[in-house]
């Protein structure tokens, strides 16, 4: 917005006026989507698409990187590719503990002992004696 005229304020309030209603639309469309059982991984994909299709608009309209530079588009860029990673992580690592216990989560036979084989409770100390 390089002038002031009241065109051009309009104008700005029009798209913040759109914006802000696709953002309520995606909001709905958000808990109509959390309401429908998609199972995990698709229920995934789909809130991360819904996130940064809302994310962006927000980022590009309210915090005006759509008309910043050069450097501004490359650190979101590098954001992005950060989300996509750690969420393929997400969705790669559920895949490896379907009813199989790996690495750290698996655990030796018998750690938690049985209630019926657990032993008796140890005695109550006496009335004013120490326990070291």
């Amino acid at each position: 917005m390089s002038a002031h005229t009241p065109e051009a304020v309009q104008k700005q309030v029009r798209i913040y006026r759109t914006v802000g209603a696709v953002l309520i639309v995606g909001t709905v469309i958000t808990v109509l989507a959390a309401n429908v059982h998609l199972g995990i991984i698709v229920g995934i994909i789909v809130a991360l698409i819904i996130a940064t299709v809302k994310g962006s608009l927000v980022a590009g309209y309210f915090m005006h990187l759509f008309s910043e530079k050069k450097l501004i588009y490359m650190v979101l860029a590098l954001t992005a590719a950060v989300v996509v990673v750690l969420a393929g992580l997400l969705v790669f690592s559920y895949g490896d503990q379907q009813g199989h216990r790996h690495g750290i989560f698996q655990m030796p036979e018998r750690h938690v002992q049985p209630h019926h084989e657990t032993a008796a409770p140890a005695p109550a100390p006496e009335k004013g004696s120490h326990v070291p």
